[in-house]
């Protein structure tokens, strides 16, 4: 078994939005995606897709990308992203999954020797954009769902190693402890995936270890369109 990772797919099968103006590099990038994934994922593998996964708004019209995602090979864990405005409470996103995937929101899931957790995320104190009056609650809410998260995990599987996920980046370039990082720290992560960061912010973005934790920035664009493997 393999563990692979792939972000901010950005689907839009119920009403087609051309992606390639965000870049040329962006034309077709569903079927390239998908054609490399078919190549290299085998159905024992893993793949966890840490949010922005389809642009629709409801959730009857994300339908047709779930299921695109799901005829792929492989487990696929997926978590909500702040483009997600489609996904509702939990019950209802895991109602409408196909078979082999999970949607990640307060609890985790083991496969093997690996548990992983993780939620969405949210600004970070010290962004440029983060505003006390209006993220502060925010930021601080999803570091409540992470503990959440990654407290279930060891539940579940107390020995087993830890993967991360979060739509978000957790920290800056530089590794400055935040919420985020301190909850991935206290439950022993090995590794942590991320996405959200396009374009120019993707040279700038940290993909490194920092205090025993490795974090990597797996949205699509960063990773050359392919699930990279994480494990």
């Amino acid at each position: 078994m393999n563990i692979y990772a792939i972000g901010d797919l950005h689907l839009s099968g119920q009403s087609p939005k051309p992606m390639d103006i965000f870049g040329d590099h962006w034309a077709d990038h569903w079927p390239r995606i998908r054609e490399i994934w078919q190549h290299t994922v085998s159905d024992d593998d893993v793949v966890m897709i840490p949010g922005d996964i389809s642009w629709a708004m409801r959730l009857e019209d994300a339908r047709c990308d779930l299921m695109a995602i799901g005829d792929l090979p492989g487990n696929k864990i997926i978590m909500r992203g702040n483009h997600d405005y489609w996904w509702g409470s939990l019950s209802q996103v895991q109602s409408a999954l196909p078979p082999r995937m999970h949607a990640l929101q307060n609890n985790s899931f083991v496969f093997g020797d690996y548990v992983i957790g993780g939620t969405r995320g949210w600004l970070c104190p010290g962004n440029h954009y983060f505003s006390p009056d209006s993220d502060q609650k925010i930021y601080l809410r999803e570091a409540g769902r992470l503990e959440l998260s990654l407290s279930h995990a060891r539940r579940q599987a107390p020995n087993a190693r830890l993967i991360g996920m979060i739509h978000y980046p957790p920290t800056d370039q530089s590794g400055t402890p935040t919420l985020f990082t301190d909850i991935f720290e206290k439950y022993g992560a090995e590794t942590v995936v991320y996405g959200h960061l396009h374009a120019s912010s993707i040279r700038s973005a940290l993909n490194g270890t920092v205090r025993g934790v490795h974090y990597k920035l797996v949205s699509c664009d960063a990773i050359g369109f392919q699930p990279v493997k994480i494990v």
